[in-house]
């Protein structure tokens, strides 16, 4: 049997944010898409469609081992519903990735371009690391955009201020 300890790892923590990234997601409403909280910050709806998105970027670099940021397609929508649906279309894919992957082809090297040309590659197992947190700053970023438009922010590692027994008065 080949070894997969750190492929179910990945995996693993993948899924534990699964629920709370789903849940800030259904709660983008389609009239806010185009919402930024400052001139130089990315719109809400960019901020979304990227929160959806980062999942398929682990597949991708586990089952390609680079991305070409000139090629990769990205979600072009306007509604939640397309939005949340290829979330859950690219959570699937990450774990189907990481399921099928081996420890020993994680050791590879991922690459990173831009119209072919190579802006950086590090190892497989930094990159896979690196895009999982890159993944929880902007669900973290994205819970601001929705405070700061009186949407309920939901509960992540704990209770959020929205929950009813942590309300203050």
């Amino acid at each position: 049997m080949k070894n997969k300890i750190l492929a179910n790892a990945y995996a693993d923590e993948i899924k534990a944010e699964v629920t709370s990234t789903r849940k800030c997601l259904e709660r983008v409403t389609e009239n806010l898409y185009d919402y930024k909280p400052h001139p130089k910050s990315m719109a809400m709806g960019y901020l979304a469609v990227l929160v959806a998105e980062i999942p398929l970027w682990v597949a991708v670099m586990v089952e390609e081992g680079e991305i070409d940021l000139a090629t990769f397609q990205h979600l072009q929508t306007k509604t939640t519903e397309a939005l949340v649906g290829h979330f859950d279309e690219n959570i699937k894919r990450a774990e189907r990735a990481l399921h099928n992957a081996t420890d020993e082809a994680l050791d590879g090297t991922f690459t990173l371009k831009s119209n072919g040309h190579v802006l950086y590659s590090s190892p497989m197992l930094e990159s896979i690391s690196s895009t999982i947190n890159h993944w929880v700053h902007h669900r973290g970023q994205l819970t601001v955009y929705l405070r700061l438009n009186d949407i309920a922010v939901p509960s992540i590692y704990g209770p959020s201020a929205d929950d009813n027994q942590f309300k203050q008065g």
